[in-house]
Order: structure tokens, then sequence, then C-alpha cells
């Protein structure tokens, strides 16, 4: 029996006193490896010499110890070893993981609020599991610009109205205009280009008008010329088009 294979079963037989659960518990190589690196660095390898952890997350563990962390923040195995990494690369900067390494946040999740708490943010406002990453790196985005992010950081609002909101809070628009969660993210570009050309969108800012209906009208009113006589929910955007181009011919 081989160095690895006598450290394999000395701890086996610290996990186990009966000798027929020792016999039915294998660690593959990519386990063993681990165990043996751990070993090798004089580290408390029984921490995570465990058949409950993948290779990863007993990696992750190692780590952790080779750099003095307390790992027993994350060695656990509810925490699959993204997660642990973003646990332990907190650790690593003394940030308070506590806010963020919690089961209930996937990897991305806490990537997102390690993020922000890099950079002294209110994560406050948005380390809550209702939120998606991406919904959560829209509202990062808009604290790490300086703004008040409390008009859009609200579950109803999916990721990419959240992004056409902080665009719009980056153009000083008055958002107000299509911060609702009524409007897809296509119908708030169409609000917010024409706030950004200063035309007047409350002809097309409301849901009765889908996206390319607003777009014929916004484009109409672009080229000056008089939109209300095919603004109408009623009329589908391709006859818009038909009717705005024979008035744009005329003009």
């Amino acid at each position: 029996m081989n160095f690895i294979n006598k450290l394999i079963y000395k701890i086996k037989r610290n996990l186990f006193d009966n000798i027929e659960d020792i016999n039915q518990i294998e660690f593959n190589l990519k386990q063993k490896e681990q165990i043996f690196l751990g070993e090798k660095k004089g580290l408390d390898v029984s921490i995570y010499a465990k058949p409950e952890y993948n290779w990863m997350q007993m990696e992750e563990i190692r780590f952790g110890l080779q750099d003095g962390l307390d790992v027993s923040i994350y060695a656990t195995s509810e925490y699959n070893w993204r997660q642990m990494t973003i646990i332990r690369e907190g650790l690593q900067k003394n940030i308070d993981v506590s806010i963020y390494a919690k089961p209930i946040f996937n990897a991305a999740q806490m990537n997102e609020i390690y993020k922000g708490l890099e950079k002294d943010l209110d994560v406050s406002i948005y380390n809550k599991p209702e939120f998606s990453w991406e919904q959560m790196a829209q509202i990062r985005l808009g604290l790490e610009g300086g703004f008040n992010v409390e008009i859009y950081a609200k579950p109803e609002f999916n990721n990419e109205q959240m992004k056409q909101l902080r665009y719009g809070l980056i153009e000083n628009l008055n958002i107000t205009i299509y911060a609702e969660p009524e409007f897809n993210n296509y119908q708030m570009y169409q609000i917010r280009y024409g706030l950004n050309k200063e035309l007047n969108v409350s002809l097309y800012s409301t849901v009765e008008f889908d996206e390319f209906q607003m777009q014929e009208i916004r484009k109409g009113l672009e080229h000056g010329i008089n939109v209300s006589i095919y603004a109408n929910p009623n009329i589908e955007s391709e006859e818009m088009q038909k009717i705005r181009l024979e008035l744009e011919s005329k003009k």
C-alpha cells in the first residue's frame, strides 16, 4: 500500500468506525490528488477529505487553508465550487462575506454582491434573492454611476428594462415617463430615443402601441409630419410605415 492509499485509509478510519462503511467509501483520483496536496503542505485535510465534496470543492477549501482563511464559512456541501470561490476571494480581501455567503444566492449573484462590496456600494439595495444576477448587475452599475437606482431597483423590471432606465439616467432624461413594467425594453428604447431627440413622446408613450408602431410614430415626429393621421393603435406598424413614407414624400 503506497503513501497516498495509506493516507486515504487513515482518513476513512477517522470518518467511519465500521469497516464495512470504510470499504463503501471511495475517492476518485482527482479527490485523492487534492488530499495528497493538502497533506504535503501540512494542512488539516480532514476538513475537506469527505466524499460529499467533489475535487473542485476540495481544491477551494485547500486554497483557503493554505491562505490561513476561516474556511468553516464555506466548507459545506451546500455551496458548489463556484460559490466557494467567491466567498474565499472575499475573505482574502477582508470583505464581510456574511452578506452574501448564503446558499440562497447562486455564484453569479454572489459575484455581483462581492463586486459591490469591493467598491463600498450600498449592496443592501440589491442583495436580495428575488433579483437575478443580471438585475443585480444593472443596479450595481447604476450605483457605481452615482445614480438614484431606487426607481428601477424593483424585481418587476427585468434586466433589459433596467438597462434602458439606467441609460436614461446617464443621459439625464426624465425616465419616469417610461419607468413602467408594462413597457418592454424595446418600447422603453423608443421612448428614450424620442426623449433624447426632444420629441413629443406623449404621442406614443402608451402600452397600446407596440415597439414597431412607436418607431413609426417617432420617425414621423423626427421628420416633422403630422403623425396624428396614423398614430392609432388599431393601425398595424406596416400600414403606419406606408402612410408615413407617403406623407414624407409630399412634404
